[in-house]
């Protein structure tokens, strides 16, 4: 309990839950690709503010290995996104596609692994908002190029291969980074 207080497990619980109600609050009658990854993106963001520590003599006290400890916790952000998200859109009229939950979760998760270990875990939640930010201004049309599907994988359709590859690819390597290195002191 002491770590999960350390880490704001409890306050970032509460955002989580209040964003991805908040979003789908306001987007219930118009539940689409786009509030489900405002979602996603707002939840694992106000969560990832807990990716390190305030007391770095409270985190060498820790009986469980590190790497196991924040592989579980970025996992943990990642799955109560997801499942809040899946629960939410299934009170509305329109879901979205269940993979896209997931893989935009996945991939929202390894943006946050990655810049919390590159910037520190109060800076967790910057990489997925700039992601999501620039997605969101990326023209669309009916057949987009690569660098679009790439760019604007968050917005881009489950059978989208370069967006699928990006999602997964910015996924393995947040949570290898954040698992083996932690946040940055």
């Amino acid at each position: 309990m002491l770590y999960a207080r350390s880490r704001q497990v409890p306050v970032a619980a509460a955002g989580l839950v209040a964003v991805v109600v908040g979003v789908w609050l306001l987007y219930r009658n118009s539940w689409s690709v786009l509030p489900a990854s405002l979602a996603i993106t707002g939840g694992v963001a106000i969560a990832a503010i807990g990716l390190s520590g305030q007391d770095v003599d409270l985190d060498r006290t820790a009986a469980i290995r590190w790497p196991v400890r924040r592989l579980a916790h970025l996992l943990l952000i990642g799955v109560v996104t997801g499942v809040l998200v899946l629960a939410a859109q299934q009170l509305g009229g329109s879901p979205v596609d269940t993979w896209l939950v997931v893989r935009n979760s996945a991939g929202v998760l390894g943006l946050a692994g990655l810049a919390a270990t590159l910037a520190g875990g109060h800076f967790g939640w910057t990489l997925p908002l700039f992601w999501f930010a620039v997605a969101v201004v990326v023209p669309e049309s009916a057949d987009p190029p690569v660098r679009t599907q790439v760019v604007a994988w968050m917005l881009q359709p489950g059978d989208s291969a370069p967006a699928n590859w990006t999602a997964m690819v910015a996924a393995m390597v947040g949570l290898v980074a954040y698992t083996w290195s932690g946040g940055r002191k």
